[in-house]
């Protein structure tokens, strides 16, 4: 078999990094991370070479490569199907897929207004009236799906629906977002899986800080 490899930025501020590598964790499937680093002059140069679109993450198996964080977890379920990535039932799967293309190409006043920034706890920033919408209809996505299958996870157990929401878990943290209990639950579930938590602590031996 040939290795994985999966290419990410800085561990402290890349969401899209971050939902691939929990992925990729969670198959049990051994692989190596490298780092691009970000915002620096040959960053660009340093993508390109591994992925003609020039982003992070990218994910290296063997002459294939596959980037966009959502294509590589649909490549990892298909490669491990025993890791059950994606919910069994069809009809579920279909949920979970739809909630997970909702966050991949949403919420965008979220994301503007709260940067990941795992080592960091800031005040709550002034928020839109459409951004305080996304992060409750970010909530009632949590409430309804933890309410439909049980927890601890949106669908039972760890889903790529999890990892795509996961940047936004670390989010919530930092910036000190306020949640009811059933969904600050759900981000302390997020916070203690043994992949997040080496995550985190690579990201907070990183010395570099950018903006």
């Amino acid at each position: 078999m040939s290795e994985l490899v999966l290419y990410v930025g800085n561990k402290n501020y890349s969401s899209w990094s971050l939902r691939p590598y929990l992925a990729l964790a969670h198959t049990g499937a051994p692989f190596r991370t490298s780092m691009i680093q970000l915002d620096q002059p040959d960053s660009k140069a340093n993508m390109l070479a591994v992925n003609p679109a020039g982003r992070v993450p990218v994910l290296v198996d063997g002459d294939l490569t596959i980037w966009d964080s959502l294509a590589i977890g649909e490549y990892l379920a298909e490669k491990f199907p025993a890791a059950g990535l994606w919910p069994r039932d069809a009809r579920v799967r279909a949920r979970a897929r739809s909630i997970s293309a909702e966050m991949h190409s949403g919420f965008a006043g979220v994301r503007t207004s709260m940067p990941m920034d795992l080592r960091s706890r800031k005040p709550t920033p002034a928020l839109s009236d459409a951004t305080r919408g996304e992060i409750a209809r970010i909530q009632a996505i949590w409430r309804t799906e933890l309410a439909a299958h049980g927890g601890p996870f949106l669908f039972g157990s760890f889903s790529l629906a999890d990892a795509m929401f996961a940047p936004v878990t670390t989010r919530f943290t930092t910036y000190g977002v306020a949640l009811d209990e059933v969904c600050q639950a759900y981000v302390q579930t997020i916070a203690a899986l043994p992949a997040y938590q080496q995550w985190y602590a690579d990201a907070v031996a990183e010395p570099w800080t950018l903006g």
